[in-house]
């Protein structure tokens, strides 16, 4: 049985250019929300790779739409649990705390937070890609707190086996594809 490693995120966080390094594949990107509408499938080697809409706030989609989106995701996910490899949530390391600050402030659960607690609740085996490290001018302070509120303990560096800082738009994701390895 072919097994599924699933690319999930919230909209603009680099989801489809990290799809396009890990896969090798041209994936249409764009600088709007709302560029994948649907899950997106290829397959490399004896596992297929799957590129999910983006969810959450998306300027210029209709909250129908939105909801739509995000029902849709959630109901995927529940139904592959037994098929999926891995699920790769990729977060914009240098907006992250930003978001989840504002989040906060409104006494909300920020989007990021509780879909990594919905994929732990499923029992997946779920890699935070901190994309975009290359705008984070304090890496380990900033991904010691992204850890601290996804309700892990910092420091970051001793979840090496599933927190990858990344660079999708440069090419640098080693630190992923070294946790795909090990999960393969």
């Amino acid at each position: 049985m072919t097994k599924e490693l699933v690319v999930i995120g919230r909209s603009n966080v680099g989801k489809s250019t990290l799809f396009g390094r890990l896969t090798g594949r041209k994936v249409r990107t764009g600088r709007r929300p709302g560029v994948t509408l649907a899950p997106f499938k290829v397959k490399v080697g004896n596992v297929v790779y799957v590129d999910m809409p983006g969810y959450g706030f998306m300027s210029g989609i209709s909250k129908k739409v939105r909801e739509k989106t995000k029902d849709n995701i959630v109901r995927y996910f529940e139904d592959e649990a037994d098929d999926l490899l891995l699920v790769i949530m990729v977060t914009d390391a240098s907006a992250f705390l930003d978001i989840v600050r504002r989040w906060d402030r409104r006494g909300e659960t920020p989007v990021e937070v509780e879909l990594f607690e919905f994929l732990q609740d499923l029992d997946l085996d779920v890699v935070l890609a901190a994309n975009k490290m290359d705008k984070v001018s304090s890496p380990d302070e900033t991904l010691d707190e992204i850890v601290e509120r996804l309700g892990m303990l910092p420091p970051w560096r001793q979840w090496i086996d599933r927190i990858a800082p990344v660079c999708a738009k440069k090419g640098e994701i080693e630190p992923l594809r070294k946790i795909i390895r090990s999960r393969l």
